[in-house]
Order: structure tokens, then sequence, then C-alpha cells
């Protein structure tokens, strides 16, 4: 009997271990309300006046500055957006930019939240310059080298809308 019961707990044991064992890619300073915390809001502020930057806040957390505010149509949640862009950290730096690239086009819902929220700010051939938090960004897990909790920085031209 104890040999059975010993066999079992060996071939149990990884298992248990496994559903034990904390994802690394999860932070206990998770923020998944979907609200941007005014600790995230004053970092971006913190950044925008250390580097002398003057943006606008919109209601909902992020921070932006219409650089050229295009001509014609705005997107809409329902449309298709081309668009150059760089995204930065706060230190400087790039961590994903089409620059020299071809023009990059997806479903604006198909987007970070703040993205969602920015464009809709520019019309046609316009450019920015956004401040997300992390809330608004990929949150507080680890995306494609940009570790979680991050503030980003993007800058954005909107070459097209369908």
């Amino acid at each position: 009997m104890y040999k059975k019961l010993f066999i079992a707990i060996i071939i149990a044991l990884p298992f248990v271990m496994s559903a034990c064992k904390k994802d690394s890619s999860t932070n206990n300073n998770c923020n998944n309300t979907g609200v941007v915390s005014a600790a995230e809001i004053a970092t971006i502020q913190a950044y925008l006046t250390a580097n002398s930057i003057t943006a606008t806040q919109d209601s909902r957390g992020f921070f932006y500055q219409i650089v050229a505010p295009g001509e014609g149509v705005s997107p809409t949640a329902a449309s298709t957006v081309s668009v150059n862009y760089t995204g930065k950290f706060t230190n400087g730096t790039v961590f994903d930019s089409n620059v020299g690239k071809p023009v990059v086009t997806f479903a604006l819902t198909g987007v970070i939240q703040g993205w969602q929220f920015a464009l809709p700010l520019l019309k046609k051939g316009g450019t920015m310059n956004l401040y997300l938090p992390p809330t608004l960004a990929y949150g507080c897990n680890d995306y494609n080298g940009i570790p979680g909790n991050s503030t980003l920085i993007f800058n954005i031209q909107l070459v097209n809308v369908q």
C-alpha cells in the first residue's frame, strides 16, 4: 500500500507544484480596473515636468500634444487607420517603430485602449505625442519586451482613415 501511495505522490507532485507556482508574468501591483490611478497620472506629470513638456491631460488619464491636427476626417471606433509611429519608454529607449518601414494599418478596435482614445483627436495627416499610463497601454504584465507597469510614449502620424 505504501509503495502505491508513494508512486501516486511522485506522479502527482509536479502537477501540484505547477498549480501553486506563481506566474512570472503576473504583477501584484496590477491595476486591472481600467481606470487610471492617481499614481499613474503623477508619474506622467513628473516626467513631463522634468522634461519641460507641456501636454494636455485627457479626462481618461492620458496626456497628449497635438503637433499637427491634420485635415479631413477623424477616426471613430469603427475606423481602420494607417499610421507611422515610434514607441519609447520614458528613458528614451525605443521599443518599437515603423520609421523607414511601410505604413502600419489596423482596425482601431484592435489596439491598446490609449490609442483607441487618442487617435480620434487627430484628423487624417495629423501628428501627436502620446503619453500613456500602464492601464491604457499594456498593463501590469510584460508584453513583447515591454515590462509590466511601463509608462509609454508614442509619436504618431495618422496617415489615413478608412
